[in-house]
């Protein structure tokens, strides 16, 4: 007997429109996890080409560039930093910028891995799956370059200023002791060597820099070569959170170096003060 009511089984579907076909739940299981695994692999190449060519995280426990970076030595602890490697293969190194560098050799001493928080440690691991996260950074320093190739460096005029090329810095950065007025505890001059750096602590009186580095096989100079990138800005902890600034007002006046020649003196003389 006829009736209105289609037949259970029957397949409904619209003119010209092609029936939908059910997946079976294994089905979509697969293709989800095909998804997934497209992701991932996306991800990591992604996350290889950032750590590779643009930028890295550094803990550096120093007091060396306080008050800029906030680190304790002694408690293994510091500000993170993010660093960014196109400077210097493709973004030259500046005047004021703050850089992480590889120890040119024997201005590190040896020293314990950094303690973290369980909080840090979970940054760290969420930063490592993008590649970010540096697990180990024995072997590298943080500092502010003040003198490029063909500079010439000194402390200090009778103010206490360096000078770069003959102008005096005025350098809101730096932390002095109480009372103290000196940019540098010792006298020097430098004359910087082509593709090298001079480079400083922002806390003076408490930073083994160049200066106290001139006994060594680079006499206290960076090589170009063995920069990392600059650091850019503190991402940790997150009230610490800040850009880093390379003060172009306090080296706007540094005039061009002279060129150097085979017959310029690069050899640094440093004399603490009596």
């Amino acid at each position: 007997m006829p009736t209105d009511s289609p037949s259970t089984d029957a397949v409904v579907t619209s003119p010209g429109k092609k029936p939908k076909v059910q997946r079976s739940p294994g089905m979509a299981v697969l293709i989800f996890l095909r998804d997934v695994l497209v992701i991932l692999a996306i991800a990591i190449v992604v996350s290889f080409l950032v750590k590779t060519f643009l930028i890295r995280s550094f803990y550096i426990p120093s007091a060396s560039m306080e008050n800029t970076l906030m680190g304790n030595p002694n408690q293994n602890i510091a500000d993170k930093v993010i660093v960014n490697e196109l400077v210097p293969d493709i973004i030259p190194v500046t005047h004021g910028d703050v850089i992480v560098f590889k120890d040119p050799g024997g201005w590190l001493p040896a020293r314990p891995p950094v303690s973290t928080s369980p909080v840090q440690q979970g940054v760290d691991w969420v930063l490592s799956l993008f590649g970010l996260a540096s697990p180990d950074n024995d072997g590298h320093l943080i500092k502010r370059v003040i003198g490029l190739a063909g500079d010439t460096v000194v402390c200090c005029t009778p103010t206490g200023q360096l000078t770069v090329n003959g102008i005096p810095l005025i350098e809101p950065y730096i932390k002095l002791p109480e009372g103290v007025t000196r940019a540098s505890e010792v006298d020097f001059t430098v004359t910087v060597p082509a593709q090298s750096l001079w480079v400083m602590g922002d806390n003076r009186y408490n930073s083994l820099d160049s200066r106290f580095n001139i006994d060594k096989p680079g006499q206290g100079f960076v090589t170009v070569k063995d920069v990392v990138g600059r650091a850019f800005v503190v991402s940790w902890p997150i009230q610490h959170w800040k850009w880093l600034s390379n003060y172009p007002e306090t080296f706007a006046l540094v005039p061009e170096p002279e060129a150097l020649t085979t017959e310029t003196n690069t050899t640094p003389t440093v004399a603490p003060r009596n």
